[in-house]
């Protein structure tokens, strides 16, 4: 079950999650090659880690940084055993006809490009160790629900789940497991770039109290379950994407337990929407 003396791969590992991830590996004794394009901040990160750490500065979304986190890895430890493919940008908080093709190119390019450089770099790397291993994908909540706005980061996350699918079942015949985990709201840094409207980073905890758990997550909670998805615990599991969102996926907005009638619609529309203010009047 111990993962000590394995090597693992965290991408977007300078951030919350990807950070929360590296300290929880470490101390079960796995060695890191962390890549984020914030090098200040994993040089900081690994000299707070107990564990052998190679650092390189990237863009996830770069084949050539892709493949240079890989080579580094590979030269200081000989091999990497597993990967946590984590980066990811939200993207603006913005109504749908206001996105621009800039930011969908850059949400996408980051959340699903990144992604699908880094599965194939896992797998070209297993072909030239001839070994197994196992992938952990970042998913979403949004891989699972959308909202209207956010919408390049839904659509990205979505389209995780279908790299997940398709990768879990090339590795399956050659003993590399690929699976997901889909954090709900955890309070980190990755969403107060979104903006500090509703739905940014300023009222993550209000949001969150209408989950069956009513709080928010942790990276530490997060990570526990990345954890397990890399062990040989999870050893019987591919293709699995695993909701860590204090059961929010499992709620009916439509039942009173659900939330239902608990919000006038009506203001949330007209602020999402402001060519619906000559509404207002007639459906009050």
């Amino acid at each position: 079950m111990s993962l000590a003396g394995k090597v693992c791969l965290i991408t977007g590992a300078a951030g919350g999650l990807g950070s929360a991830t590296a300290r929880r590996l470490a101390a079960d004794g796995v060695r890191l090659v962390l890549t984020d394009v914030d090098g200040g901040r994993l040089a900081a990160l690994a000299e707070d880690l107990p564990v052998e750490t190679v650092v390189h500065a990237g863009d996830v979304s770069v084949e050539a940084d892709v493949d240079a986190a890989v080579a580094a890895g590979v030269a200081a430890f000989g091999r990497i055993d597993l990967h946590h493919l984590n980066a990811g940008v939200p993207g603006p908080l913005v109504r749908l006809p206001e996105l621009s093709v800039a930011d969908w190119d850059r949400v996408l390019g980051i959340n699903l490009r990144g992604a699908f450089l880094g599965v194939r770099a896992a797998f070209r790397q297993y072909e030239v160790q001839r070994s197994g291993g196992a992938i952990v994908l970042t998913a979403s909540i949004a891989s699972l629900r959308a909202s209207d706005d956010l919408l390049a980061y839904h659509a990205s996350k979505h389209g995780v789940l279908g790299l997940l699918k398709g990768a879990a079942l090339y590795g399956g015949p050659i003993g590399v497991r690929v699976n997901a985990v889909a954090p709900g709201i955890v309070p980190t840094a990755l969403f107060a770039g979104a903006g500090d409207g509703p739905g940014g980073g300023d009222d993550m905890a209000r949001r969150a109290a209408t989950t069956p758990l009513r709080r928010p997550g942790t990276g530490d909670e997060i990570a526990s379950v990345v954890a397990f998805l890399l062990g040989e615990g999870a050893a019987y599991m591919t293709g699995e994407t695993v909701s860590v969102d204090g059961g929010a996926a499992a709620v009916s907005t439509v039942r009173p337990s659900g939330g239902a009638g608990a919000w006038d619609p009506r203001p949330g529309d007209v602020r999402m929407h402001p060519e619906l203010e000559h509404t207002r009047e007639s459906t009050a």
